[in-house]
């Protein structure tokens, strides 16, 4: 298996899985079917929390709490793959709850902006779902390193930018406004966006070795995790041009 940048569907993930076949093996519909209805969940929590955030303005304690619960599911879910069925539906539902909020929070400061996001996100998506499959992008082992790199790099920016936070340090690419800003913000979104073309990839070849049927679960909750962080990132890319105006 070929490394992929999402710390979800790394290069151990399918390590120790005994292959199978027939229907109890993973396929790649069965991923697809998993993930729209982990999208599904998703869109639920989110409508929740979205309509009670455009009253306050803030994200507010649900979102706060499926944010901080959905982390954990999500740790939990790295470590314990064969849970998945249970806790990916639970991670989609938590983080609906974070993205309603969050999303709120962002229409109330500008409106329409969550609108141009999800369009984004989900055109993003399908075009490098068209791509991959066309084959004009290959997944080669260099590319994989370089987005493990890269995606990496962004993480621990993002971890040094919250403990700064904590001192009262703000880091200006991650919230300015300005050319630096916005161009650090669309470099993380093409980041973003290319990782899921490395899951695709990781999934189909998930699907090749007779992963159990578990594994489609955990697949979409892979998938998932990328597109969620995709669509923030576009949030705040949005947020920042419209800063600019």
């Amino acid at each position: 298996m070929g490394r992929t940048g999402n710390p979800i569907l790394n290069a151990n993930t399918f390590t120790g899985v005994r292959s199978h076949g027939g229907s109890n093996a993973m396929t790649i519909n069965g991923t697809v079917l998993k993930t729209a209805a982990l999208l599904l969940l998703v869109i639920c929590g989110a409508v929740f929390t979205w309509n009670r955030g455009m009253v306050t303005g803030s994200i507010g304690g649900w979102g706060i709490a499926g944010g901080i619960g959905g982390f954990i599911v999500a740790i939990v879910t790295v470590f314990k793959k064969e849970w998945s069925p249970v806790t990916a539906p639970l991670y989609a539902g938590l983080e609906g709850l974070f993205l309603g909020g969050l999303s709120a929070l962002f229409e109330t400061q500008f409106p329409g902006i969550v609108f141009n996001a999800v369009c984004l996100t989900f055109g993003t998506l399908f075009s490098l779902l068209f791509i991959y499959q066309t084959g004009w992008i290959k997944v080669t082992e260099n590319f994989r390193l370089g987005l493990f790199a890269a995606t990496g790099g962004i993480a621990v920016f993002y971890m040094l930018s919250f403990v700064l936070r904590i001192f009262g340090i703000e880091m200006p690419l991650i919230h300015s406004a300005g050319i630096f800003g916005i161009g650090f913000s669309l470099v993380v979104v093409v980041i973003a966006a290319l990782n899921l073309v490395l899951d695709f990839d990781f999934i189909e070849n998930g699907a090749a070795a007779g992963a159990p049927k578990y594994m489609e679960w955990y697949g979409a909750f892979g998938l998932m995790v990328t597109l969620i962080w995709l669509y923030i990132e576009i949030l705040r890319l949005l947020s920042k041009l419209q800063r600019r105006n």
